[in-house]
């Protein structure tokens, strides 16, 4: 009897309990907020903000502020300095080392014993579950696991404290099961070369029955090529021939997809898309049928949704979950058992139902151009270039567009920057088509684009290969959990790219 079959019959109990946990959403919340707030009454930020008199939400959102990453830094620079019961009771020893502000290189999420058992962990139960529950015929637990992380380091000078990547966090603490059926070896695991990891694991992984992969779309696309090339095989399913589920997040699936059933031409090869940031895990791909994910209400997140188009309003206070309404774009605002109270995240998303709570990723509070008034998202973007691909048979490995600013006759333009695995037939088509697409789909770009007079068609520029891996080597951020910008409202992460460019 294979370790599936057993595992099987805890996941089939554990899926009934998550799902009658997300059945009863709205409950859920509303009970988890009061225990966080009790829990955190002896903190300096509940004694603060009068936790031992809160006993509704509508008294939290009242009293507590909404908060950005620089009304907590001073707080969260405390906990890393050892200090205790700042945010959250007790001593938190990690920190989640995540994309900086705008007067940081980096943020620093703390990540306490609570939040990593019942958030994090949780959710890769909560996943597992899901998996055995769509496909009973898996033996994936029979085999071993590729888990691609980043790195992480020493805290200051306080003793087992640690910052760095989620994933290397989550790898120090994983049940001693899981790290006997998890490759590569920890060593190996927790390179902060990527290049270096990246060679190592292919290596080392060869003559191993990997039956399941877990990582960011991008980083993982360059280690499987990497395998092959090791190999000398042509298919990873030549070198892996029981592989059957890629657990992705991270960045977008959708320009990866295309080059994913190149290397993996098998019809048993699934996909599955999780939420799992370094402030907590969010969703889930609960139906292999809908690319929509579930909103996970049942792992120590209370969530909030600041309407997007409120978003420069001071006036304007984010809603709980019981009031969200489908088809309308919300900032993501959550309150953890790691002291992140009404923190927005800089994610945003959009609600296709209600029953359930099912959603879609649409891009980032700050990954967004507008410099004309186009009010063009990450969503729009991804759709556009989706039916790019498709109309001109080209695939995408990379990419990021920022605008052009008026010349002095009112000319301007947004300039896209791109990485082609696959050429398309002619770039002047690609753009053509991505023009047309982003004018069905964004009103006011449509708008501002009528008749030429004021925004002039997109610029398509051609990327070397291995441009994108370039820049985030020389900005330190090669592998791990490390993103490009997709778009940005002024030029600065572009020309920094284009540099390496020319």
């Amino acid at each position: 009897m294979g370790l599936t079959t057993l595992a099987r019959i805890y996941y089939n109990y554990y899926y009934g309990k998550v799902q009658h946990a997300l059945d009863n959403a709205e409950d859920q919340q509303h009970r988890l907020l009061l225990r966080l707030i009790k829990e955190a009454e002896d903190t300096e930020w509940g004694n603060l903000h009068h936790y031992s008199e809160i006993t509704s939400y509508s008294r939290f959102a009242k009293t507590v502020p909404v908060n950005t990453y620089e009304e907590l830094k001073t707080y969260i620079d405390r906990m890393r300095h050892g200090e205790k019961d700042i945010l959250w009771k007790g001593k938190v020893n990690w920190f989640a080392k995540s994309s900086g502000t705008t007067n940081d290189k980096s943020k620093f999420i703390p990540v306490s014993k609570n939040y990593l058992k019942d958030t994090h962990f949780g959710g890769g139960l909560t996943t597992v579950a899901y998996y055995l529950h769509n496909y009973p015929k898996s033996r994936f637990l029979d085999g071993r696991a590729l888990l691609l992380g980043g790195s992480h380091q020493p805290n200051y000078d306080i003793p087992q404290s640690l910052v760095g990547d989620l994933s290397a966090i989550m790898m120090e603490n994983v049940p001693a099961w899981v790290q006997r059926i998890r490759e590569p070896k920890k060593r190996i695991a927790l390179l902060s070369d990527f290049e270096q990891k990246r060679d190592l694991i292919a290596q080392t992984t060869l003559s191993k029955n990997i039956t399941n992969l877990s990582g960011v779309p991008s980083w993982m696309l360059s280690v499987l090529n990497r395998v092959l090339e090791v190999s000398g095989k042509k298919y990873i399913t030549d070198v892996w021939p029981n592989l059957e589920v890629f657990f992705h997040g991270g960045v977008a699936f959708a320009p990866y997809r295309d080059a994913y059933k190149e290397i993996i031409p098998s019809d048993s090869m699934h996909y599955m898309e999780t939420y799992n940031a370094s402030e907590g895990f969010f969703g889930l791909q609960t139906n292999p049928n809908d690319p929509a994910m579930e909103l996970m209400t049942h792992l120590g997140v209370f969530f909030e949704f600041l309407p997007l188009e409120n978003m420069n309003s001071n006036t304007i206070d984010p809603i709980p979950l019981w009031e969200v309404e489908t088809d309308r774009n919300y900032a993501l605002v959550i309150s953890t058992s790691t002291g992140l109270w009404r923190y927005e995240i800089g994610d945003t998303i959009r609600f296709v139902s209600t029953k359930p709570y099912k959603f879609v990723i649409t891009g980032r509070t700050k990954s967004f151009i507008n410099a004309f008034g186009e009010e063009l998202i990450v969503d729009n973007a991804e759709q556009g270039l989706k039916e790019a691909c498709q109309l001109t048979g080209a695939e995408i490995s990379e990419y990021t567009a920022a605008p052009i600013f008026m010349d002095k006759n009112a000319k301007c333009r947004h300039q896209w920057l791109i990485e082609f695995s696959q050429m398309p037939d002619s770039i002047e088509h690609f753009a053509e088509v991505l023009d047309e697409s982003l004018q069905k789909i964004n009103s006011d770009y449509e708008a501002k684009r009528a008749k030429n007079i004021t925004l002039q068609p997109l610029e398509i520029i051609v990327a070397k290969p291995g441009l994108f891996n370039t820049w985030l080597k020389s900005e330190g951020k090669l592998g791990g959990q490390h993103k490009v910008p997709r778009l940005c409202n002024d030029r600065r992460i572009i020309e920094k790219v284009l540099a390496f460019n020319n």
